[in-house]
């Protein structure tokens, strides 16, 4: 299976991962969750996602996979999984989709390793048993492995 369930710190990256992931919203705000821990650890690409975000015609929208590439960081790929980032649901249809982009984002670079939380739980409102199996599914037949924090301890 190309897909493992680990608990963990994220960032620790344990696992030697060639690049993270997680869900975003499309409004340009990293504000809390993990997307506020990303907006921390990679400022710069904060700057892009809001930027594209803002941007008229809007460069960043549901189901999309924005790749930001860093010299001397791991790289993120962002995922449109939201509209908006207060009081809305994720929706499994952005969740399908930004995730297909990214696998096909990953392939292209040559990218083998991702880690990342349980994207669309959480703030993004959805139960992660119903997320689950769209994971399995994206990445059943993937060349590379997909790491999925479903727990967060700190420092592990």
């Amino acid at each position: 299976m190309s897909t493992e369930y680990v608990s963990g710190d994220l960032f620790v990256n344990r696992f030697g991962v060639e690049a993270f992931a997680h869900g975003c919203n499309c409004q340009g705000s990293m504000g809390a969750g993990i997307a506020k821990v990303f907006r921390e650890c990679y400022p710069d690409m904060c700057e892009e996602y809001r930027r594209l975000c803002k941007s008229t015609p809007r460069q960043f929208n549901l189901g999309d996979s924005f790749l930001w590439k860093a010299d001397q960081k791991l790289w993120v790929f962002n995922l449109g999984t939201q509209e908006h980032y207060w009081r809305c649901r994720a929706s499994y249809q952005a969740i399908t989709e930004s995730l297909e982009a990214m696998r096909r984002q990953a392939n292209e670079e040559g990218i083998r390793s991702i880690a990342m939380p349980r994207i669309g739980a959480g703030y993004g409102g959805l139960p992660w048993n119903e997320i689950r199996p769209i994971v399995e599914h994206v990445f059943s037949d993937w060349a590379g492995k997909v790491y999925v924090y479903e727990e967060f301890v700190p420092g592990q």
